[in-house]
Parts: C-alpha cells; sequence; structure tokens
C-alpha cells in the first residue's frame, strides 16, 4: 500500500469519524503531515494515532470529504467497488432494467458513500458532476467502472463538473491546472439518442447546455403523485423549468395546464417536452415571474405546483429564504380555488423540513384559510440519505388541500 499523508484531529475530536459521519471540518484539524494540495487523497488519524478514516482533502470549511473508514488503496479496483455498489443499490429498488423508466440518479454523493459525486443515467448516457476536485481527480478511474459495470447499455461518458467546482469563464483553479484545463466534455463516446422515459412519460434531455445534470430527476416520484391527483383539474406548474410536472399532469387527463417560467430557454424546453407526449389537455406557457404571476391570477387554478429553485445556498441566506418561501406560499393559498390542491416544495439544504413547515404555517394563519396536509414529500429512493448524513435530506415539500 503506498503512503498517504496523514492528517490528525485534536483531542475529543474524533467523535465523529468514529460515527461514519462523512466530513471533518477544519476546526476539528490540528495538523497535516507533509505537503498536501487540495484533491489529494489523505488518512486521518486521532490525536493518539488511531486510524479513523481515508478521503479527499480539500481547503475550506468541509476539509475531508471521506469515501472509506477502511484503510484502502483508491486505485481503479477501488473505485469500481464503489460504483458497482451504488448500481446494485439502484438494481435492487428497479431502476436498471425498467422499461418504464431509463432515467434515474446512479451516484448521490455522500448516500452512496461516495462525497463530492453525482452520476445521473439517461437511457445510456451517465453523465458526471464531481463537486470536489478529489472527485474530478478521479473522472478517469470513474469513466472505466462505468464501461465495465454497464457493457453494452452504456454509450457515452459526459463530464459536467465545470459548473459545480466553481468555475466562472475561463478562469481554471490552479491545483488542477497541472492535470488538464477544466471544460465539461465527453469522457467516453460521443452522446446519443437525448430523449428518456420516465415513469412512461418521454423527454428531452439536455445535459450539455441544460441545468444540473439536464433534469431534476429527484422530482420523478413526486410528479407521479401529482398524475394522480390533476385528472379533470385546471393546473399551475410555477418554475416550470423543462415541464416535468406540466407533462405529468397533461397525461393523467389535466384540463389545462399553463406552465411559468421566467427564463426563455426553460420555457423552450417545456414547449419541446409537451410535444413530445400526446394528451387531450389544453397547455398554454408562459414566460413571467412566478410571485407576479400567482399575483394577478387570482381563483383561476384547481391545483398548483409551486417548485421554485434553492431560494439559499448558504446559512447566512437562511432567514431570507424562509421569508421568500412563506410570500410565495401566501400568494398560492390566497389564490387557489377553494378544494384546491396545491403542491409546494423547497429543494434548499440549509432550510430543513421544520423551517419549511414553520414557513407554510405561516402563510397559511396570514391567508386565514383552513388547510389539510395530505402529504409530506420526500425525494426518492435513488437519492437516498444515510443514517449518519442527514443533511443529505435537502427536498422536501407537502401537499395541501385548501378549502
Amino acid at each position: 500500500m503506498s503512503q498517504l499523508t496523514k492528517l490528525y484531529l485534536h483531542a475529543g475530536k474524533d467523535q465523529s469519524p468514529k460515527r461514519f459521519h462523512p466530513w471533518i471540518f477544519s476546526g476539528a484539524v490540528k495538523r497535516v503531515e507533509g505537503d498536501v494540495k487540495n484533491g489529494d487523497v489523505i488518512e486521518v488519524y486521532s490525536a493518539s494515532n488511531e486510524y479513523l478514516c481515508t478521503g479527499h482533502y480539500q481547503k475550506g470549511s468541509i476539509m475531508v470529504r471521506i469515501f472509506s473508514f477502511e484503510k484502502v488503496v483508491p486505485d481503479a479496483t477501488f473505485w469500481k467497488s464503489k460504483i458497482q455498489s451504488a448500481y446494485n443499490y439502484r438494481q435492487s429498488i428497479g431502476l436498471t432494467d425498467n422499461a418504464n423508466t431509463d432515467v434515474y440518479r446512479l451516484v448521490y454523493g455522500e448516500g452512496d458513500g461516495l462525497p463530492g459525486l453525482i452520476i445521473d443515467y439517461y437511457n445510456g448516457t451517465a453523465v458526471i458532476q464531481a463537486h470536489s476536485i478529489g472527485m474530478y481527480r478521479e473522472r478517469h478511474f470513474i469513466t472505466e467502472a462505468l464501461k465495465e459495470i454497464y457493457g453494452d447499455k452504456l454509450k457515452a461518458v459526459y463530464d459536467k463538473s465545470k459548473e459545480s467546482l466553481g468555475v466562472s469563464g475561463d478562469k481554471i483553479p490552479s491545483e488542477i491546472l497541472s492535470e488538464s484545463e477544466l471544460k465539461n466534455g465527453y469522457l467516453f463516446g460521443t452522446g446519443n439518442e437525448k430523449k428518456v422515459i420516465e415513469n412512461g412519460n418521454t423527454f428531452q434531455i439536455d445535459w450539455e447546455e441544460g441545468q444540473k445534470t439536464g433534469f431534476f430527476i429527484d422530482q420523478r416520484e413526486n410528479r407521479k403523485l401529482v398524475a394522480e391527483y390533476a385528472h379533470g383539474k385546471k393546473v399551475l406548474d410555477c418554475f416550470c423549468y423543462a415541464g416535468g410536472f406540466s407533462v405529468y399532469a397533461l397525461n393523467a387527463g389535466a384540463l389545462e395546464v399553463h406552465s411559468v417560467d421566467s427564463s426563455k430557454a426553460a420555457i423552450a424546453l417545456t414547449d419541446n417536452n409537451i410535444s413530445l407526449n400526446k394528451s387531450t389537455g389544453v397547455q398554454t406557457s408562459f414566460v413571467a415571474d412566478a410571485f407576479d404571476f400567482l399575483g394577478s391570477n387570482v381563483g383561476k387554478y384547481d391545483m398548483m405546483i409551486i417548485d421554485p429553485p434553492a431560494f439559499a445556498k448558504h446559512r447566512d441566506a437562511r432567514h431570507q429564504a424562509v421569508m421568500g418561501y412563506r410570500r410565495l406560499n401566501a400568494l398560492a393559498i390566497k389564490g387557489i380555488k377553494p378544494g384546491g390542491i396545491i403542491f409546494t416544495f423547497s429543494c434548499s439544504q440549509v432550510v430543513d423540513k421544520y423551517l419549511f413547515h414553520g414557513a407554510i404555517t405561516a402563510a397559511a394563519i396570514e391567508t386565514g384559510r383552513n388547510i389539510r396536509i395530505l402529504k409530506y414529500l420526500s425525494q426518492p429512493a435513488d437519492h437516498p440519505i444515510s443514517i449518519y448524513h442527514p443533511e443529505g435530506e435537502y427536498l422536501k415539500g407537502m401537499i395541501l388541500y385548501v378549502e
């Protein structure tokens, strides 16, 4: 086994890794032996020289992202075993060979013991997003593992790490200049059919230019729930992006759907996806601010989907985010018809489900309408939450019945 750089913790700071939490925070670190650079694999030891874990080093609040609590050789065999484990889990929940759904998340960071790595599978194309320099440096091992695991089913691997590593323009972090210029591109193959099927609904995915990896896979089961309620209703889909909820509602028999997003590009994606699916309902798209649209369209809808982008990405913005959720949902509750149903969501990780519930409660009090909670919502099983890392639960939602 090659000698890895060692990092030592302050006395009393070893309880977190002993409880299998996958992060080492900078405040727990006493010293590092030798020269260490961002992205290096490093072993973590207690103050009494007890081995604790192995992970990727990166300067910042989270200094080590742990991928093993046992001593390992982080070579091609190791990375294949980690990706294989993630694949086996998806296979066990019926996603890898599903004729009705060929899009799913293969790797969800800490939930799969691979902090800093996201892999989404789109009908033969795997899209990688590295959120740490360490995982970015492992991308070739990961690509080879994907090729071995999927065999002929895998047509392409696309790396979309430029945005997730926080790079703007042509400015490249000095830590990776020696490896290659950081840019999005194919690590294997040259791209293939960009149409996917999700629960029998057809979507065109743009993983090269679209948001995140191209589609919000985490709403798959919640879109399915929307379909259960949409028949015969007039539906508003706010922050529609690619029109996922709109397509499900129409295909389930909604009488009319209005899709709203402030982005012209998002509305173009929505219109294209609507055209791929045959439905009898009427659909109209609007390029508009969702707050303004809700405020000027009171009493028109039997059902609303309120799925905004993250209002807060850091704790410093959490209060303003809660106020934003309160204002947005007050507009929705005021505006929906009596007996209407609202699907409302937050994907802000720093706003937990209790804060979100509080924001919705405050919105309800402001409106004075009687509201029942039909269901609490979360992310699907291919976005697993490790019992040791509750922070992995970022998506939360509620289905509301408004009298």
